[in-house]
């Protein structure tokens, strides 16, 4: 992204865990918390409110549309995802879950700007991991460095190249958009392999 706006600057917020999953989110202060992290930024690079442009937010899916139906209580320690199913040790939990952070995709994706600055929010389905390397598997901390290490290294002074990997019809979900979200919301979509990364870069 630093390559392809290279005529500005681009900053990024790493979230450690999912901020639509914190416990202390809902869809009622979603918006206000993710200010107080914009107003971070300002704060720590002496940002003015007119220095920014816009605002991408990228999210993982984690299955949150799928049916209660398809999320099946069974004996494992953590969650497990498939393409057609996720495996829980408690199938309410996680239907719970799957149930609010919806509420704040929908309130997110619906709002075209925080503090008057101009917001899109983009997704992976069922997770960054799961789009970049096409494997469906919980990834170790360590195992997620290694692979971004590498998959840095491939498109290092690339940007042409990694945009036509993140349009590629294997993954990119085609249409505007709002449709890009229909479609992510119906059956299993938000378990496959799927992005709306590339609306990035038209």
């Amino acid at each position: 992204m630093k390559e392809y706006f290279s005529s500005h600057e681009v900053q990024f917020i790493v979230v450690h865990g999912d901020i639509t999953l914190k416990d202390y989110v809902s869809s009622d202060n979603i918006l206000k918390k993710i200010n107080e992290q914009i107003e971070g930024v300002k704060s720590r690079y002496r940002y003015s409110q007119d220095d920014f442009i816009e605002i991408i937010h990228i999210v993982d899916m984690d299955g949150v549309y799928i049916s209660d139906t398809d999320i099946v209580e069974t004996d494992v320690e953590e969650i497990q995802y498939y393409e057609d199913h996720i495996n829980a040790k408690d199938a309410n939990i996680i239907a719970e879950r799957n149930k609010r952070k919806g509420d704040i995709l929908y309130k997110l994706r619906k709002t075209g700007k925080i503090n008057g600055v101009s917001y899109r929010i983009y997704f992976n389905s069922c997770n960054l991991e799961h789009v970049l390397y096409g494997e469906l598997k919980d990834y170790s901390d360590e195992e997620k460095q290694i692979l971004s290490d590498d998959f840095a290294d491939r498109y290092d002074g690339k940007a042409g190249e990694f945009i036509e990997f993140i349009c590629s019809e294997s993954i990119a979900v085609q249409g505007t958009y709002q449709k890009t979200w229909d479609y992510i919301e119906k059956d299993l979509n938000s378990l496959k392999r799927h992005t709306n990364m590339h609306l990035i870069f038209g």
